[in-house]
């Protein structure tokens, strides 16, 4: 595998560093903490004909509806790549077993859900099945550095812990804005991200031709056009009620890319200038910044929120989830005849799907919309802080296995 960007770890130094920062406040000084981040900076009045009556504005709305999409971007691109260019991650059969995975991952995550909340979750604390989809994203970026720390830095199954990662966190976070949207569905929204997309491909992303002149190879690489169309399809997808952060990922397939995939995050994507890595290599300053500020708003955790929500988190992301990845693997590779990828065996499958029992950036996203009560949100945040454990028991579980 060729070797992952140490902006990666970067982007966990900064977002451990603002969870860090946010847990001293808010148990230090609760009321502080969340006077800030709740801070009302702006309302902004919508029209009936968008989705809801009034948008308030706060340091957590900003963060997570705007800055974050940047984020969102920078691991949609990654996952576009992966499936369109030639060897790809996903390219043909290859996607096979990683949607297997995906889809045995998602299943096991919200039937544990279910049943532990059925078992344990009163109907005081919330309607049955409440916050279901929650536990369908994992974490990205810490994910990837566990992994890294547990198989070793150039590991074949590092690619596959970063697909599932990439791939379950957005369609989780999608399904979230469809079962919880900010303030009902307005879904002929979504006709604007389309109609930026089309208009920028056909203007802008289509590759010229071999006798093309200078300017219009100039105009082929010019990057102000995606800057545009992805405003537009930011505004169409919060105006939908879908979350804000998925905003930029429709006009990722309008973008110039490279010819050959050198995997996920890596290395040698830094001295590529095809407009898609250009416009990612202008994001990785930014986006350890908004990293930082996502775990300063939203990753601070009262530890004495513990509670039955607390117990249906770590029961859909350690049992539910790793169980239905692995089984979702094997009957893929059974059912469509496909090898586990190159240099992986069933001892790393294991590992990996022990490290998706991380849930922490993706389902914050979304915690305050599909769960109800402040009391229910913060035990559920405690759980999902807490998943991170899982880094230390994939470290130990390595180390029993036969290799």
């Amino acid at each position: 595998m060729y070797r992952v960007s140490p902006f990666v770890r970067r982007f966990g130094r900064a977002l451990i560093a603002g969870v860090l920062l946010a847990t001293l406040w808010v148990n230090l000084s609760p009321g502080s903490y969340y006077d800030v981040m709740e801070y009302r900076l702006i309302d902004v009045p919508k029209p009936a004909w968008i989705a809801g009556e009034t948008l308030i504005l706060s340091p957590v709305v900003v963060v997570a509806d705007l800055l974050m999409a940047m984020f969102l971007f920078f691991a949609g691109k990654e996952l576009w790549e992966a499936l369109v260019l030639q060897r790809g991650a996903l390219s043909g059969r290859r996607a096979l077993l990683p949607a297997g995975a995906v889809a045995g991952a998602l299943l096991g995550a919200v039937a544990a859900w279910l049943i532990h909340s059925t078992m344990f979750v009163s109907a005081d604390w919330a309607p049955w099945g409440a916050g279901w989809p929650l536990p369908i994203g994992s974490e990205i970026v810490l994910g990837y550095v566990a992994g890294r720390l547990v198989l070793g830095p150039s590991h074949p199954a590092l690619h596959l812990l970063l697909l599932i990662s990439i791939a379950t966190s957005i369609l989780g976070l999608l399904i979230l804005g469809v079962a919880y949207p900010h303030a009902g569905l307005q879904l002929l929204w979504l006709l604007l991200p389309v109609a930026a997309t089309v208009t920028v491909w056909r203007l802008f992303g289509r590759a010229p031709v071999g006798a093309a002149t200078e300017r219009e190879r100039r105009r082929a690489m010019a990057l102000w056009p995606y800057v545009v169309a992805g405003g537009a399809s930011w505004i169409g997808v919060v105006a939908a009620g879908l979350p804000g952060a998925l905003g930029l990922l429709p006009v990722i397939p309008a973008i110039p890319h490279a010819d050959r995939a050198f995997g996920l995050f890596a290395e040698a994507e830094e001295y590529l200038n095809d407009p898609l890595n250009r416009l990612a290599h202008f994001l990785i300053r930014p986006v350890s910044v908004v990293l930082f500020l996502f775990g300063l708003t939203h990753g601070g955790i009262d530890f004495a929120a513990l509670a039955p929500p607390t117990g249906t988190v770590l029961a859909a992301l350690w049992i539910g989830k790793p169980i239905g990845l692995f089984a979702g693997a094997l009957l893929a590779a059974r059912l469509f005849r496909v090898p586990l990828p190159a240099g992986i065996r069933l001892r790393d499958l294991v590992i990996v799907a022990a490290l998706s029992g991380i849930g922490f950036t993706a389902p914050l996203l979304a915690l305050d919309t599909a769960l109800p009560g402040g009391a229910m949100v913060e035990a559920a945040r405690l759980g999902f802080a807490l998943s991170i454990l899982a880094w230390p028991a994939a470290w130990l579980l390595a180390r029993l296995l036969p290799r």
